[in-house]
């Protein structure tokens, strides 16, 4: 059997984003030549969760202290992405990553928010579970069961497309919305019956207690897209600061698929999590370098959106197309003016 090489990932990855080598390449040589010159805003605020990789990487390496000296940096933990976007929404934070779901129901609620970037497809990091001892079988036997399932976040989109794979309504099952570490307790004590969620709590316990796994987002062709967000009046003033963030971003990337014992050790510092924890996410997690959102990619996320209203699960339709960042056609212009 032959393995994908580092250099036929990373080139799948960008593929995956819709991003073409030479816009990459003009970027590239865009934010070269300008991040030097790059005036850092006077607060940068992160927020950030253990699965975000590229971020916590920067964090534990202090990169973006170096690259935005004058800039007060801080970095701020959320449980997941809904939280980390209500954050965002109030002024709390300038930029953060969530997963697919908390954007949709963060601009279903008029949150004044962008998409400014995105990270490739990882359908193999969240899952439905099940305990070992469980008699559900498959995904038709959910029916009538308490699901636990952190609310608007990327899980809930899995557990979305569960419910449809097993042929069932929304109102056939009991989704129990919990955080995870709430999700994670009642799953052990048998309150709940089955558990949608994301690595690396899906690592974790699936090393702690070997649950079954009765769907992958692979299975349920769920693409667990990662999205990079911002403040509109952020992005507004400092839209190069944002070219900085994801050349360090994608560069952190490289580490984590080069350089996998360092990645693993940084993030096990940080995030006080098994090694062995660590190394099966990051495992299960593809090359994931950072670029705009595609025509593709936010078509994929308008799925996600559709789905969401159609089941009454967000109060109104929403248009992802309206509130993603678009700043081609200005960089363009300022790479090829002249010095």
């Amino acid at each position: 059997m032959t393995h994908p090489t580092i250099n036929s990932e990373r080139r799948r990855a960008l593929q995956l984003l819709g991003v073409t080598a030479f816009s990459w390449a003009l970027a590239s040589r865009y934010a070269h030549a300008q991040s030097a010159a790059v005036q850092g805003p006077e607060q940068l605020r992160i927020g950030y969760q253990k699965s975000a990789v590229n971020l916590v990487i920067l964090k534990q390496q202090g990169v973006l202290e170096k690259r935005f000296p004058g800039t007060r940096i801080s970095w701020l933990e959320f449980p997941a992405g809904p939280q980390l976007l209500e954050a965002l929404s109030v002024g709390s934070l300038e930029f953060g990553l969530t997963g697919d779901s908390p954007p949709v129901f963060a601009q279903a609620a008029g949150k004044d928010l962008l998409y400014v970037g995105a990270e490739p497809p990882k359908p193999d990091s969240s899952a439905l579970l099940v305990l070992n001892d469980s008699p559900l079988r498959t995904l038709a036997d959910i029916k009538g069961r308490r699901v636990a399932v952190q609310k608007g976040s990327s899980a809930h989109y899995l557990l979305v497309k569960a419910v449809e794979r097993a042929g069932l309504q929304w109102a056939d099952i009991q989704p129990v919305y919990l955080t995870p570490a709430d999700a994670r307790a009642a799953f052990e004590r048998k309150s709940v019956d089955a558990w949608a969620i994301w690595d690396p709590f899906y690592a974790a316990t699936e090393l702690a207690i070997q649950p079954r796994v009765l769907a992958t987002g692979r299975d349920l062709a769920s693409s667990n897209n990662s999205f990079y967000l911002a403040a509109r009046p952020f992005v507004q003033a400092h839209p190069q600061v944002l070219r900085v963030l994801f050349e360090e971003l994608s560069r952190a990337d490289r580490l984590a698929q080069e350089a996998r014992k360092d990645a693993i050790k940084l993030i096990a510092d940080f995030s006080g999590l098994d090694a062995g924890v660590v190394s099966l996410f990051i495992q299960r997690r593809p090359s994931s370098p950072v670029g705009l959102l595609s025509n593709a990619t936010v078509a994929d996320q308008q799925r996600v959106a559709d789905a969401f209203f159609k089941l009454g699960l967000i109060p109104k339709p929403v248009n992802v197309a309206d509130i993603v960042w678009r700043p081609a056609a200005a960089q363009l212009a300022a790479a090829t003016s002249k010095p």
